[in-house]
Parts: structure tokens; C-alpha cells; sequence
């Protein structure tokens, strides 16, 4: 998208079907401006309440002002060269990568944390909706090298139950993902936990998130396609699995090696490692 839309939407949560609209704008804008909400809505394939919409997110009182706004980038000439929509997701991405890592300057937290939860017997990790995803994604890596994980991913009485069953055994700490929209059931059982003792680590979008933890993992999200894109995310769980494993470097060894052995003779996989 030219610059001055860009700026119009920096900073700015849309929903899906606003981003469809923001798309909608960044490749057709020189024909968009002349359309009214009736019919860009109609080109982008979305209701006309929904541009209006649209247009308040962005601080305008409605769509006429949103179009004023935006022809000067047209008419004026000043809309600059870009790279296409996909190109400019993946440079989000590559973006939001860059923020994780300059964030890992100093590890010395996230090693400290990766201790405390590599000593956690069993460790409940809990993700719901679309963060069980990469919850899920988590625990898989995590059980490589931890004894027991307990993966809770569903919500209501099981995820209570699960909570509760995990504090019983012993556990003191919870590995939540808590991704947006955040949902009120993941917030609820992050508060669930604390009354129950178990003190948090929550890998999310961003450290002013509305729910209290503990610890807070912030990675962003990629937010230029229709759905957000969780990649920095899993790059910090990833980072954290690894953390466990240069806390406890013995115990990580014999595990793999074991599932080294577990997987050869089952015949798991296709391809071994020499």
C-alpha cells in the first residue's frame, strides 16, 4: 500500500473483513477513490455498514471523509513504488523476527525461565482456539525433552479439571498462549491458575495485553493478510523449548537419544539422522 494509507493503518487492530477492505484500497486506489461505500463494498465483497466501519477505525467520521483523505495520493501523484501486498506480509514477518531477536540481546530471562519450567513437574501448557495451534506445537517439542507435559486445549470443566489435576501433581507453573483475539476463556483460566498457585508464563502479541501473567513472551503478529500469521510467535516458543533443554543438558541428551532409538526401530520416519 502507498505510504499515506500505510500510515492511516499503522497501529490499527482490523478485522478481517476490514483487511479485506485495506487490500481492496492498496491495489485498486486509484479507481477506489472515486467509488462511493455502496460501491466499494461491492468490489471488496463486503457489506456496506462494513466500510463505514472501516472508515471510524481509521478516525474519520465516515467514508466520504476516509475517500477525501486518500485522494491526494492519487491525484496528487505522490503514490511511491511498492512491493505487492504478499511481499509486503513476508517484510512484516521479517520485521516482527527482527523485534524477537533484538528483544533476546540480553537472554538471561528467558534462560532464567526456561529453567524454572525445565524443573516443573508435570507442566500444563494451555491453548484455545486459535492458539492451540502453536500450544500445541509447543508441548510436541517440549515432551522431547520434559517427562511431562500436559497439553490442555479445550476449554470448560476439561480445561478446569486439567488445571486442577496438574496443581495436584506437583506442577507450579502454567506455559499459556494467549493469542489475539484473546479469548475470555483463556483469560479466565490464566486467572483460574493464579488462584490456584500456579504462577504463569504467557507467549502472546504484546507485553500491555489486558490479563495479567507472571511472565510475558512478546512476539508480534503479522497483521497484513486476512488472518494474523503467528510466525514470530512460534519462533519465541521455539526459543523457549530450547531454554528448557540448556537448563536440564543431561536429562535433554538421554531423552533424545532415546527417542532417536524409539523412532528407528519403530520405523517412524523415513529419513534418519546419522
Amino acid at each position: 500500500m502507498g505510504d499515506g494509507l500505510d500510515q492511516l493503518l499503522e497501529g490499527r487492530r482490523l478485522s478481517p473483513v476490514q483487511r479485506r477492505i485495506a487490500r481492496y484500497l492498496g491495489d485498486h486506489l486509484s479507481e477506489a477513490i472515486f467509488l462511493s461505500s455502496v460501491e466499494l463494498a461491492e468490489r471488496a465483497g463486503v457489506s456496506q455498514p462494513s466500510v463505514t466501519r472501516f472508515a471510524m477505525v481509521l478516525g474519520f467520521a465516515g467514508y466520504p471523509e476516509l475517500r477525501q483523505a486518500l485522494r491526494p495520493l492519487v491525484v496528487g501523484g505522490r503514490r511511491p513504488s511498492r512491493a505487492n501486498d504478499l511481499q509486503a506480509a513476508i517484510d512484516v514477518e521479517i520485521d516482527n523476527l527482527r523485534s524477537v531477536r533484538d528483544a533476546l540481546a540480553d537472554p538471561s530471562d528467558i534462560s532464567e525461565l526456561g529453567a524454572k519450567l525445565a524443573g516443573c513437574e508435570p507442566l500444563p501448557v494451555v491453548g484455545l482456539r486459535v492458539s492451540s495451534g502453536l500450544a500445541t506445537t509447543f508441548a510436541y517439542f517440549a515432551r522431547r525433552i520434559h517427562p511431562d507435559v500436559r497439553l490442555l486445549t479445550h476449554g470448560g470443566s476439561e480445561l478446569a479439571d486439567g488445571l486442577y489435576a496438574a496443581r495436584r501433581a506437583g506442577a507450579s507453573w502454567l506455559v499459556a498462549v494467549i493469542l489475539p483475539r484473546y479469548p475470555a476463556e483463556a483469560v479466565q483460566a490464566l486467572r483460574g491458575a493464579r488462584d490456584l498457585g500456579l504462577r504463569t508464563a504467557v507467549i502472546t502479541d504484546r507485553r500491555d495485553v489486558p490479563f495479567e501473567a507472571d511472565v510475558v513472551l512478546a512476539a508480534p503478529v503479522g497483521e497484513r493478510l486476512v488472518f494474523d500469521s503467528h510466525t514470530a510467535p512460534l519462533a519465541l516458543a521455539m526459543v523457549l523449548v530450547e531454554a528448557m533443554a540448556d537448563a536440564a543438558p543431561l536429562r535433554t541428551q538421554a531423552r533424545l537419544e532415546e527417542y532417536e532409538r524409539m523412532t528407528d526401530q519403530a520405523g517412524v520416519f523415513t529419513e534418519r539422522f546419522c
